[in-house]
């Protein structure tokens, strides 16, 4: 979305103060813990852009909550398994070989958006070392939640996701849909269905060095995120409350209500046994 379509959706400026207003009147609370989900163009014309959004959830979510946010990277997945686009073939080696390792405090997001690449840039916020699926945090328990973040079953029990499932944080989707909501992944690990095992493996930065890591993990698909996020909220509306900020629809969604659901619907809706 350019300049003027944002102009267009507001009548007036997207201020941190509006942000922070329309964020209480959704419902989140000081001292909660919140993952978000964000679309900095859905919310219309922003004073201050990504860096006024961050400075409002952090505002509303208070010091004494915790905020968390995905960071994650795709660009060091496979190359041989790029499709959108497709890389030549004989460039697969090159890019392995020489892209820099992942570090956690300078490596970019990558599709993850504006929010939360502005996100994890503040000297404040904690970010899992995970060289694909990293999370940041900031707040009273950062630390807890993004730490020990095992590279194995990148997104299940060993992971930021499931230390906001114990706490029983909230998920906020901000002018974006379930299609992205990260915390169904959870429900991916712990459902009994049949999940691919894969391989992975990716250069880190260890001890001053690049090296490569190998890990196990599961084949995972959004493909019917955005159908398990209807049919939860059909069966679950008190779980999920709406609203508008800024020009963005809204959700708060109760993370461990939603992923509950989704181990049951995954077993419904997917065949087999659980490839973990």
């Amino acid at each position: 979305m350019g300049e003027q379509a944002a102009l267009e959706r507001v009548t007036d400026p997207v201020t941190v103060d509006t942000l922070v207003r329309d964020l209480r009147a959704l419902g989140v609370e000081a001292g909660e813990t919140l993952l978000v989900h964000s679309s900095l163009s859905a919310l219309g014309w922003v004073a201050g852009d990504a860096q006024a959004v961050v400075d409002a959830l952090r505002e509303a979510v208070t010091a004494d909550g915790t905020l968390v946010m995905p960071t994650h990277t795709p660009q060091y997945t496979d190359p041989e398994d790029w499709s959108n686009p497709p890389v030549p073939a004989d460039w697969v080696d090159t890019i392995r070989d020489e892209r820099p390792a992942f570090r956690p405090e300078v490596t970019p997001t990558r599709g993850m958006g504006a929010i939360p690449e502005c996100f994890r840039g503040y000297p404040d916020v904690r970010r899992s070392a995970h060289p694909l699926y990293s999370f940041a945090a900031w707040g009273s328990e950062a630390g807890a939640v993004v730490e020990d973040h095992e590279l194995a079953y990148a997104m299940g029990e060993d992971s930021p996701l499931a230390r906001v499932y114990e706490r029983g944080g909230r998920v906020l989707l901000l002018g974006v849909g379930h299609d992205v909501n990260t915390s169904l992944h959870l429900g991916e690990y712990r459902a009994d269905i049949d999940a691919e095992p894969v391989t992975r493996e990716a250069p880190v930065h260890r001890d001053g060095e690049r090296t490569t890591v190998t890990f196990e993990d599961i084949e995972t698909s959004t493909d019917d995120f955005a159908t398990l996020g209807g049919a939860f909220e059909n069966r679950h509306g008190a779980a999920v409350t709406r609203d508008t900020v800024g020009a963005a629809g809204a959700r708060l969604v109760d993370q461990p209500a939603l992923v509950d659901f989704a181990v049951d619907w995954f077993e419904d809706n997917r065949a087999g046994d659980h490839g973990e």
